[in-house]
């Protein structure tokens, strides 16, 4: 039986701390190189966020080849009884886009450390600098494409009742005032809601506990296909998880995002 069986998607530090013993777990802290070297949570293995992404413009957000991603989870020493814990220390961008890459491969056993390394640290709990073994046993993976939006996708679901896309963005580059792209503004009728709005500085960068009221507020309900994006897919790995861990039924990430979108000469845009 999992140790980790009954907890929710996102669990709270004492959750992980009673369990960081568990044969079963992978621990992965998508930090920085410096931070992960000063301190980790004890066995976390460090991923760098940059190998979550294909990393080639314009979109630089688009998934990672099969075969690196094969090679980032050998290391890791995937398999399917595996169940992963991943943090950061931003409030859950890097993290919540592993989670992502996990749905992509079709592994569904994973939580999200609330609040990150900040929560950790703030209930005073210890840190390492030994990194653990690398187990790089060879893996094969088959890629799911239901976690991904592509933009033909989304254009042909364009103006449908059931479609939310929620732009995680700021609301500077939401309305076109600050371009990162060949063309500002946002993709027509999405809503915004900036991705650090959704997390609590007075706990750690814990998700606010009001989280569920405010996006029914913005029409932002589990009755709907959620598509979320931002730039990259690194802000709006956040909301993809914030939806995942509300339970929303249809959640998709538009990996591409604005620095596909607004790169395009013919993609319809609003501002």
């Amino acid at each position: 039986m999992s140790a980790f069986r009954d907890l929710p998607l996102v669990i709270e530090p004492a959750d992980l701390s009673a369990r960081l013993q568990s044969p079963e777990l992978v621990l992965v802290d998508l930090t920085s190189v410096a931070r992960y070297t000063e301190g980790h949570l004890p066995g976390a293995h460090f991923v760098d966020p940059k190998q979550t992404q294909w990393g080639q413009p314009p979109a630089p957000g688009l998934l990672p080849t099969k075969e690196r991603l094969e090679t980032l989870f050998a290391e890791l020493g995937h398999s399917p009884d595996k169940v992963y814990v991943v943090y950061d220390d931003e409030g859950g961008g890097w993290a919540g886009r592993f989670i992502w890459l996990l749905d992509s491969i079709g592994h569904s056993r994973y939580h999200y450390l609330n609040g990150g390394l900040h929560a950790w640290v703030a209930e005073g709990l210890p840190l390492s600098q030994e990194p653990p073994a690398n187990a790089a046993s060879p893996v094969t993976l088959t890629l799911q494409e239901a976690p991904t939006a592509t933009r033909a996708y989304i254009e042909s679901r364009l103006g449908a009742p059931d479609l939310l896309v929620w732009d995680a963005r700021s609301p500077a580059e939401y309305r076109g005032e600050k371009v990162v792209a060949a063309r500002g503004g946002h993709i027509p009728g999405a809503v915004n809601f900036e991705w650090t709005a959704g997390m609590d500085p007075q706990r750690a960068l814990r998700i606010r506990t009001d989280i569920a009221e405010h996006l029914e507020s913005l029409g932002i309900t589990p009755d709907k296909e959620i598509i979320t994006h931002c730039q990259t897919h690194h802000r709006s790995g956040f909301t993809y998880l914030l939806a995942k861990a509300l339970g929303y039924p249809r959640v998709k990430a538009y990996a591409g995002s604005w620095g596909e979108w607004g790169n395009l000469p013919d993609t319809p845009i609003q501002s």
